[in-house]
């Protein structure tokens, strides 16, 4: 027995690439994320799937809305452990600010040893979201999940998956709206996609 996970990244917000998201509140997409969401969605609509499970940003949530709209109106379930990594006092500030910290500097060199102003580390970022797929991996077996979180996430999830260290976070892009497929069994799990993504 097989179950199967769509790992969705948001659609971008307005600025996206220009700052620092991370659990900012009322970052919402914009139209060119909007209609992104929308390709997305349709894309997804050819897939078949029980559960949606999302991050409680807002961003995650309208990209899951349109993944549901598109599929029957299926319920979106809000999962903290798909959340964005705590970034802290750094959310919100552009990269040309956080450039010039020793603390984001570290973090980026060597994120397993780094902690985020708010104290969390990319290995408990990877271990909370793994929980999450070995949890809806043991209460069905056979499932069909998508899962709308964020890049680092996501990024987390497949060095895991492909035993790469934590600190392997930039030898993988994963884009806004794109999909990345997982399979998981008592056999192991592999990746089957990597970074889809939708023109």
């Amino acid at each position: 027995m097989t179950a199967a996970f769509f790992l969705v990244r948001h659609a971008a917000h307005d600025n996206v690439g220009g700052f620092l998201a991370g659990r900012a509140p009322s970052i919402h997409l914009g139209p060119d994320g909007l209609a992104q969401a929308q390709r997305l969605a349709t894309r997804m609509a050819r897939e078949r799937f029980e559960a949606i499970y999302a991050s409680p940003r807002e961003r995650t949530q309208e990209t899951a809305a349109a993944i549901a709209a598109a599929s029957g109106d299926m319920p979106i379930s809000i999962a903290e452990e798909l959340d964005e990594v705590d970034f802290g006092a750094w959310s919100g500030s552009t990269f040309d600010q956080l450039n010039k910290l020793d603390e984001w500097q570290r973090w980026n060199s060597q994120r397993s040893m780094a902690e985020t102003p708010n104290g969390e580390t990319m290995i408990d970022v990877q271990r909370r979201s793994i929980g999450l797929v070995r949890q809806l991996a043991r209460q069905n077996a056979d499932g069909r999940f998508v899962l709308v979180s964020h890049a680092d996430i996501i990024k987390s999830i497949v060095s895991h998956i492909l035993g790469l260290p934590i600190d392997a976070w930039p030898r993988l892009e994963i884009s806004p709206a794109s999909i990345t497929t997982i399979v998981v069994g008592q056999w192991g799990s592999k990746v089957l996609t990597l970074n889809e993504t939708t023109p």
